[in-house]
């Protein structure tokens, strides 16, 4: 089930954010939240945690802030949540789902996204499991159980295929991360039918957030809403 209405863009989140100045770049351009990459086993944009907290304190309230975390215990993720200040929370490995409900119980106010790495099919399994215990999904491309473990910031698409299926059989909310940039924005609404999109090397050249990229790619999501 897609809960975006067929009138309205996708909600955009520029994710890597790693300074005010970028965070005021993203908002100005017209993103609906933004990411921080805490501590990571890999990936691109990961920032401490004080620095996310400088960050967020400084964001208007209408914009959704997201911490990035690798954590997979409940009262980790909420003591993490806490020390950066962020009003939703981006779980990055796939948890335990009771987890989720110890987040809950400490931090009712606080928005939980869960992340499905989509390798293949298998991830339309994790639906039930996760649906009744978090807000939102979101769908990317990394590999959590390689040898190089990857769980997020890849910039590689995965199965679109998969993901519309995932979206078509949830009644939550779906993100639609991995390789998106300005050029493949609208196939990617076309696709997935997404709640909303998220990125962050298409939107960056040699790590910092690029205005004429940022700029291509609202323009390529408003064009195909």
């Amino acid at each position: 089930m897609n809960t975006r209405m067929s009138n309205s863009r996708p909600r955009v989140k520029i994710c890597c954010i790693s300074s005010v100045a970028e965070a005021r770049m993203a908002i100005a351009a017209g993103a609906d939240a933004l990411g921080f990459v805490a501590a990571m086993p890999s990936g691109p944009g990961i920032v401490d945690d004080a620095t996310i907290r400088a960050i967020t304190t400084d964001l208007p309230p209408p914009i959704a802030s997201f911490l990035l975390t690798s954590r997979v215990r409940g009262l980790d993720i909420v003591d993490h949540i806490r020390a950066c200040g962020t009003n939703t929370v981006q779980i990055v490995d796939h948890i335990d789902p009771a987890e989720h409900a110890i987040i809950a119980v400490a931090l009712p106010m606080v928005r939980r996204v869960q992340v499905i790495h989509v390798e293949g099919p298998e991830a339309l399994a994790l639906i039930p499991a996760y649906e009744p215990y978090i807000h939102a999904f979101l769908l990317d491309s990394g590999k959590p159980g390689g040898t190089m473990r990857e769980l997020g910031g890849t910039g590689r698409t995965h199965d679109w295929a998969v993901s519309r299926q995932f979206v078509a059989r949830t009644a939550k909310p779906v993100f639609l991360a991995g390789g998106l940039n300005g050029d493949n924005a609208g196939q990617a609404i076309a696709d997935v039918r997404p709640f909303g999109l998220d990125l962050c090397s298409g939107v960056r050249t040699e790590g910092h957030l690029d205005q004429a990229k940022l700029s291509a790619f609202m323009q390529a999501v408003r064009d195909a809403a």
